[in-house]
């Protein structure tokens, strides 16, 4: 990874970095459509083998069909495109937990002002103790948050601000109990390339991902799982020829898997190098194996934290994952990551809650922790 070479890096719930491998698959797929000629029929059969590869890795990934899935371009779009093409009626009720990204959020808001629908929230920030007290505290809130109108719950699977980890197939259980049944929409950012997705994915009825982040693939690339019901219910919202059964043809059907959310024109090197990036991951171990090596570094690094005076993590136990967030009395987390920065150390602030985040990937070592604490340290004492 060359983008490790010259810095100290804690940024991978931003944004991974690329291995040289994953660059190399994206120029070689670049320099085979050139010289097959870029709208050729001897180009097609590379498009299908690429985009189909990586459709039928991910579905291994992510424990679905290849049939569930939709490539998007983010997760973001991956959560918005499908919420949009849901049947909604006038006050029908949006349950969105308090940890959820703002473009997710804004989203929810926009539609809820087109359709007049309600929002309401479900308290998850506080949630800071081990998995089982997490589970039953979450699952207790949400039994009492559910309404008759209630439709939708958003519930992000690993909180990109606290680092705390939500059942997500607890909660989808829980509301296929309720008499109307509502969807549960999953930003799974944090996730694909840290923890398993399996479980999660196969559960909710929209669980949307990202290759730039924890897979460290190129950025423009992302992936959505999708629900039968969800697919039997939505319509496609923006709209091209890859949503059509037949591409040539403006009087096709929608296709009646996850592509009829795809739009249009895809980057085809982006699919080789997402390929090659989660290729390099399984041959460091499965998802469970990384997720050990991943969370034994955050495990070390929130207990060295906890070390430094006016330093408090987040989490009262250490994180489930690599997302460790932590206040700092003193400095403001912005001042804090321009001086670090300086220095050749990267994280980064949040703004809500107010707070730095470091995230450690198996790329991670011991050393870069200690400099991080050492460094932390120096710079919070200082006069």
């Amino acid at each position: 990874m060359p983008a490790l070479a010259n810095k100290t890096y804690f940024n991978y719930g931003g944004q991974g970095p690329l291995p040289s491998p994953s660059l190399e698959a994206i120029t070689a797929c670049w320099r085979q459509i050139q010289e097959l000629g870029p709208f050729t029929s001897e180009v097609w059969p590379l498009v299908e083998h690429t985009m189909g590869a990586l459709r039928q890795r991910l579905a291994g990934w992510m424990g679905v069909s290849p049939a569930r899935l939709a490539f998007t371009e983010n997760v973001t779009s991956g959560c918005v495109l499908p919420l949009w093409g849901l049947p909604w009626r006038e006050g029908d009720q949006l349950l969105l937990s308090d940890c959820e990204h703002p473009g997710v959020v804004a989203a929810c808001r926009e539609l809820a002002r087109r359709h007049r629908l309600e929002l309401h929230t479900l308290v998850v920030r506080d949630l800071a103790t081990g998995p089982e007290a997490t589970e039953a505290a979450l699952l207790e809130r949400l039994e009492g948050a559910l309404q008759p109108r209630t439709r939708l719950v958003v519930l992000s699977h690993l909180l990109w601000n606290t680092g705390q980890l939500m059942p997500i197939a607890k909660v989808a259980q829980r509301l296929q109990r309720h008499p109307g049944q509502p969807w549960l929409l999953v930003d799974a950012a944090q996730c694909l390339g840290s923890i398993p997705v399996a479980e999660a994915a196969a559960a909710a009825d929209i669980y949307a991902c990202t290759g730039h982040k924890w897979c460290c693939g190129p950025e423009g690339l992302g992936v959505v799982a999708l629900s039968q019901r969800l697919l039997s219910q939505a319509q496609p919202t923006l709209i091209g020829w890859r949503s059509l059964g037949h591409e040539g043809s403006a009087q096709s059907g929608f296709h009646a898997d996850g592509r009829r959310f795809e739009v249009a024109t895809s980057c085809l090197p982006l699919f080789a190098g997402l390929h090659r990036s989660l290729q390099l991951l399984e041959a460091e171990g499965d998802a469970r194996q990384r997720l050990k090596r991943i969370g034994a570094l955050a495990g070390r690094l929130w207990g060295q934290l906890q070390e430094l005076p006016g330093v408090e993590p987040l989490l009262q136990v250490p994180p489930p994952a690599g997302l460790v967030s932590f206040t700092v009395d003193g400095p403001t987390p912005e001042a804090l990551v321009q001086a670090l920065g300086a220095r050749g150390i990267w994280l980064r602030s949040l703004d809500d809650p107010h707070c730095l985040r470091a995230c450690t990937h198996i790329t991670t070592t011991n050393a870069e922790l200690d400099q991080l604490t050492a460094t932390l340290a120096e710079l919070t004492t200082q006069p």
